[in-house]
């Protein structure tokens, strides 16, 4: 017989599923040193943490919650940060989803865009706070606030390249 395409209850593929969600992380946290961009403030918003809080939000149950271990590893070494500031943060930031979905029983989309938005400036925000521990907090807040406010808004497109990004990992060949 031809076997021209799925068969019926036929699963996606487990390499597609497992690969796909890691990988979207992992280059979003390494795209930003690909484009020419020179700012002497921090302007781009965090790629990996915007795809790896929608990966969170999407799908909570698909990564356990130390996944913010090595994805943050990945970002620390491709942002510049100390190693361990976004390990620690992202870490925090999974908890924080997984105790909210447990708490939260019908989330919509504009619980998921407060969600992301509060996560976002809180570990932006202690980020910056974190790699600038000498300088004035206000003035550390103040570079950091117009990429806080750029990731808030880029939340919906992140959630719906997210949802493009399932539907190919779910898809049948």
């Amino acid at each position: 017989m031809n076997r021209t395409g799925p068969r019926l209850g036929e699963p996606a593929s487990l390499w597609r599923m497992r690969i796909v969600p890691i990988a979207t992380v992992m280059v979003a946290s390494a795209l930003p040193l690909m484009l020419p961009l020179v700012a002497s403030s921090p302007v781009l918003p965090p790629f990996g943490l915007l795809f790896f809080l929608c990966w969170q939000l999407l799908r909570t149950e698909m990564w356990p919650v130390w996944i913010g271990l090595p994805l943050g590893l990945w970002d620390d070494l491709f942002s510049g940060s100390p190693i361990g500031t976004a390990i620690g943060l992202w870490t925090i930031a999974s908890i924080a989803i997984h105790y909210l979905s447990q708490r939260i029983y019908w989330r919509g989309f504009f619980h998921d865009w407060a969600i992301a938005a509060i996560l976002i400036a809180a570990v932006q925000a202690l980020s910056a706070l974190i790699v600038h521990p000498h300088a004035p907090g206000g003035r550390v807040l103040g570079l950091v606030v117009p990429q806080i406010v750029i990731s808030m808004l880029l939340v919906p497109l992140f959630l719906r390249l997210t949802g493009k990004f399932d539907n190919f990992r779910l898809k049948r060949r």
